[in-house]
C-alpha cells in the first residue's frame, strides 16, 4: 500500500473515531489483534487514549503483552485510570509488574490501589476473568468468543448494552443445545442476583441464600460488569461468615463498638483529640491577627461563626462526596481536576446565593451597607476554598497512601475556618472606612 493510502485510511479513522464514537467503539471491538495494534500505533496520542478506554477489557488484556512499549506507556500513563486497573487485573502478576514498570511511582500506585478491594468486601472475591458479550451476536459466534477466552468452568455468560452497562445473561447449557444461527437475545434472560464491588461479605452471602445462585456478578457503581464470585467462593465465603459470626459474639474484634471497654476507647480517640486541639489554636491564632479591628467593630465577633460555619458545611459536602467515590472507584487520584473544578463551581453558585440572603439578614441587623458587603464577599470566597479543599484533601492523602478517612476532618475544618477566619476579617480590615 503507498504512503499516500495509508494516510488516507488513517485520516478516515480519525475522523470516524472522533466524530461517530458509539459506533467506532462497536468496529474497533470486532477488529482481529493485528489490525487493532496496526490502527492504534498509527494513530495521534489522543486517539490512542480514546480507543484504549473504549476497548473491550479481555482485548485490552491481551493487548498490553503485544502493543510497542511507547505505545503503552501512553495508554497507560495517560487513559481512564479505572479501566486501565481493570485490565491490569486480568494479567499474571509477572505481567502486572512489567506493564506497572513503565510509569512513575504515583500512577504505580493509583492503579494498585483501583484495582484492589478491601479484604471483607465483594472485590476481593471476584474472579476478573469473564467472558463479555453483546445480544446482537449468533450463537455460532458467541461460541466462537468463548473457546478463544480459553476459560474453564463457565456456567453463565453476561450481555453488556451500548454503555458496558450489565443486561442480561445467558446459560451456558441453552448455548450449547442452540442452533448456530439462533441470536443470543433469544437465549437470553434477567440477571437474577448482582452485587457491587463494595458490597460487604453479609451482603454476597444475603444474595447466595435468597437466590441459590451458583455464579453472582460484581458490577461497579456504573453497572458495568468487573467480575464473578463463582460458586466455590461462595461456598467457601458463607462458611467464614459463620465463622465471623461466632467471633462476634464472643467480641474478637479490633475495631470500637458501643460498649467498648474505656481504656481501648480513650486509646484510639485521645490522640486525634490532641491534635484537634492543635488546628483550632492555629485558627485561633489567625483571629488574633486580627485583635484590633474586632475590637473596634464588635459586631464582627458575632458573625465569625457564621462565616465558618457555612464554609464547614459545604467542605463536609464536598469531602463527603469524594471520600465516597474513592471508596467506590468512581475516580482516581488523577480525576483531581476534574471533580475539583465541579465542587469549586458548586461553591461559587452556592456561595453567591447564600452571601446574597446574608447580606439581606446582616443590613436589616445591623444598617451597615460596608458590614453586608464584607460578609457577602468573604462568604463566597470562604465557600469556594471549602469546595475546593473537600475535594484536594482526601485525594492528596490517598496519593501519599495515606487512608484518607482517618485525618480529612480534621484537616479539612483546621483549612476551612483559616481561610474563613481570614477572609472576613481581611476584608473588614480594608473596609474598615465602611463599617
Amino acid at each position: 500500500m503507498s504512503a499516500n493510502a495509508q494516510y488516507v485510511i488513517d485520516a478516515l479513522n480519525h475522523s470516524f473515531i472522533q466524530d461517530h464514537p458509539a459506533s467506532a467503539f462497536q468496529a474497533i471491538n470486532q477488529l482481529s489483534e493485528a489490525d487493532l495494534i496496526d490502527m492504534i500505533s498509527r494513530q495521534p496520542k489522543q486517539d490512542q487514549i480514546r480507543i484504549w478506554n473504549d476497548l473491550d477489557v479481555d482485548l485490552a488484556a491481551s493487548l498490553t503483552t503485544k502493543l510497542s512499549d511507547q505505545v503503552l506507556l501512553i495508554v497507560i500513563n495517560e487513559g481512564d485510570p479505572v479501566h486501565t486497573s481493570r485490565v491490569l487485573v486480568r494479567l499474571s502478576q509477572s505481567q502486572r509488574d512489567e506493564v506497572l514498570g513503565l510509569v512513575g511511582l504515583a500512577r504505580q500506585r493509583e492503579l494498585i490501589e483501583l484495582s484492589e478491594y478491601p479484604d471483607d468486601s465483594a472485590g476481593a472475591l471476584m474472579d476478573p476473568r469473564f467472558v463479555l458479550l453483546s445480544d446482537d451476536l449468533t450463537v455460532r459466534q458467541a461460541l466462537h468468543r468463548v473457546r478463544k477466552s480459553r476459560q474453564e468452568y463457565i456456567r453463565q455468560l453476561y450481555i453488556v448494552n451500548q454503555s458496558g452497562q450489565l443486561s442480561r445473561m445467558v446459560e451456558m447449557h441453552k448455548l450449547a443445545f442452540a442452533q448456530p444461527g439462533d441470536m443470543l437475545q433469544t437465549l437470553s434472560q434477567p440477571v437474577p442476583a448482582v452485587v457491587t464491588a463494595t458490597a460487604p461479605r453479609d451482603e454476597v452471602v444475603e444474595q447466595l441464600d435468597k437466590h441459590r445462585i451458583t455464579d453472582l456478578p460484581v458490577v461497579d457503581v456504573n453497572g458495568q460488569l468487573i467480575g464473578i464470585i463463582r460458586y466455590d467462593v461462595l461456598m467457601d465465603t458463607m462458611r467464614e461468615d459463620s465463622s465471623a459470626d461466632l467471633l462476634t459474639m464472643v467480641g474478637a474484634s479490633r475495631d470500637e463498638r458501643a460498649l467498648s471497654k474505656v481504656n481501648f476507647v480513650v486509646k484510639k480517640r485521645l490522640p486525634w483529640l490532641s491534635i484537634n486541639l492543635l488546628t483550632a489554636f492555629l485558627a485561633a491564632s489567625v483571629v488574633g491577627l486580627f485583635e484590633n479591628i474586632i475590637a473596634q467593630f464588635t459586631a464582627l465577633a458575632v458573625l465569625l461563626p457564621v462565616v465558618a460555619g457555612q464554609s464547614g458545611n459545604t467542605g463536609a459536602q464536598a469531602l463527603a462526596v469524594t471520600m465516597r467515590a474513592l471508596a467506590l472507584r468512581e475516580i482516581g487520584t488523577s480525576h483531581w481536576i476534574l471533580v475539583a473544578r465541579k465542587e469549586v463551581a458548586a461553591g461559587f453558585i452556592n456561595g453567591v446565593g447564600i452571601a446574597l440572603l446574608t447580606s439581606a439578614g446582616v443590613f436589616a441587623w445591623s444598617q451597615s451597607v460596608g458590614l453586608a458587603l464584607v460578609i457577602g464577599v468573604s462568604m463566597v470566597i470562604a465557600m469556594v476554598a471549602a469546595g475546593f479543599s473537600g475535594v484536594i484533601i482526601p485525594i492528596m492523602l490517598a496519593k501519599l497512601g495515606q487512608d484518607p478517612a482517618q485525618s480529612s476532618s480534621i484537616i479539612l475544618t483546621t483549612v476551612t475556618d483559616v481561610v474563613g477566619f481570614f477572609a472576613f476579617l481581611g476584608i473588614a480590615t480594608m473596609l474598615s472606612g465602611m463599617l
